[in-house]
């Protein structure tokens, strides 16, 4: 079941999802450092990750599932939100190069269908990364940030989940290490947190990020055998 947008958004706007947000993109950044000439979508709630891209990819759109909602975004300029089907995306086969999906997977109604118009508009050599909450981290268990909503994965799952809808996993990693909390002093020391998570606390890290690639079969995406996870 899919978080309100609004529900989203106010979060984002609060000290902890400020935190969060500024996490979360840096990861996302390194994955995708030059996005120059190429096409990117997000899906779920991504808008607060997409901005660096804004003036550096050639085409940058949000596709909000019904069931979530769907803000307008940005502010200034012109509006790049669209509502969205999860299996009947808005937009033509083998169109986009990178695709970023947030608080999206673990909230999916329709999983293999979602997937399968996932790899319908990935471009041939085209990348997915996956944002996700980690089955053993604390944020996972928390209700009061939208990472604590859904079904939360393992990094197993997310892997077996990809390879059984036609892409292949290449790079997985852990992070948000910081506590799910307001407190002043937790935020504060969210960089130091980080780092010693990365070192020493992979396990547990609040959300999963799973880089994959498009796998091209003789078969199409719609007669491939797709699965559920192992929930």
């Amino acid at each position: 079941m899919y978080n309100d947008a609004i529900d989203l958004r106010d979060f984002y706007n609060s000290a902890l999802g400020h935190t969060a947000q500024r996490i979360v993109r840096r990861y996302i950044r390194s994955a995708w450092p030059d996005t120059r000439g190429m096409s990117i979508a997000g899906i779920g709630y991504p808008i607060p990750y997409l901005r660096p891209f804004l003036e550096e990819a050639e085409r940058v759109v949000a596709l909000m599932p019904a069931q979530q909602g769907v803000i307008r975004w940005p502010t200034e300029g012109r509006n790049i939100v669209s509502l969205a089907l999860e299996d009947d995306l808005p937009l033509p086969d083998v169109s986009m190069d990178r695709i970023l999906m947030v608080h999206a997977l673990e909230c999916s109604e329709q999983l293999r269908k979602l997937l399968r118009e996932v790899w319908r508009i990935m471009t041939e050599g085209g990348r997915v990364l996956i944002v996700v909450p980690n089955r053993r981290g604390i944020w996972a268990r928390m209700d009061h940030t939208p990472f604590g909503h859904g079904h939360p994965y393992t990094p197993a799952q997310v892997s077996r989940l990809l390879r059984d809808n036609l892409f292949q996993p290449e790079n997985s990693n852990a992070g948000l290490f910081v506590p799910p909390t307001g407190s002043r002093m937790a935020l504060a020391s969210a960089r130091p947190i980080e780092r010693l998570g990365l070192r020493w606390f992979q396990t547990v890290g609040g959300v999963l990020f799973i880089e994959a690639q498009k796998q091209i079969y003789a078969g199409s995406a719609s007669t491939a055998a797709a699965s559920e996870p192992a929930l």
